[in-house]
């Protein structure tokens, strides 16, 4: 996937905004915003121009039955993300778990995989269904949990304004998906570090 990052429209689009809003976009505290708008939108939406089937292809390898396990999970993965909706940031915590089938998966290319994704435009529900499509794409796995914790800005800082609510969303496959193998992945997510 290639998206081409059009900075000089971000930049009148923002100047718009402000002079839309009675403001003066020329004035001395705004003449950098539209610059500063376009630096922060090329980083939040960086994931628009990554294919993650390739991103996952040299992170997945073959392994012999007794390097597989059982179950791995990844906690405490911090995202961020822009709701589309509203185009607010959207701050939480991925916790990724997956049962081996016949590869297993670079653990540090589930963070990558985590922030490539949630460098979109997204809703939450989705980020964590496409988590776990892309593991189950990339690696055939017997199962895969996705649990999202996020505090929304569209939720914490207008209409409601509950800036101690956070949102949470599970995404699960295969073993991951039974109401037993739920269970215990979501035991060892949930469990304190020592």
């Amino acid at each position: 996937m290639t998206t081409r990052f059009d900075r000089p429209r971000i930049e009148a689009a923002v100047a718009e905004i402000l002079a839309a809003i009675g403001d003066d976009p020329s004035r001395p505290g705004l003449a950098d915003t539209p610059r500063r708008v376009a630096d922060a939108y090329e980083e939040f939406f960086s994931g628009l121009g990554i294919d993650v089937s390739a991103l996952m292809g040299t992170s997945v390898v073959p392994a012999d039955s007794g390097e597989l396990g059982e179950l791995v999970v990844v906690r405490d993965i911090q995202f961020r993300s822009v709701c589309e909706h509203h185009l607010l940031p959207f701050l939480g915590v991925a916790h990724v778990a997956y049962v081996p089938g016949s590869q297993i998966v670079g653990l540090g290319r589930i963070p990558g995989l985590v922030d490539a994704l949630a460098s979109r435009p997204q809703l939450q529900e989705r980020l964590g269904e496409d988590i776990a499509g892309a593991l189950e794409s990339a690696a055939d796995p017997a199962g895969v949990l996705v649990v999202l914790d996020a505090a929304h800005g569209c939720v914490t800082t207008r209409g409601a304004r509950q800036t101690q609510s956070s949102t949470v969303t599970v995404a699960s496959r295969g073993v991951l998906a039974d109401p037993a193998g739920r269970a215990e992945a979501m035991a060892l997510i949930g469990r304190v570090s020592a």
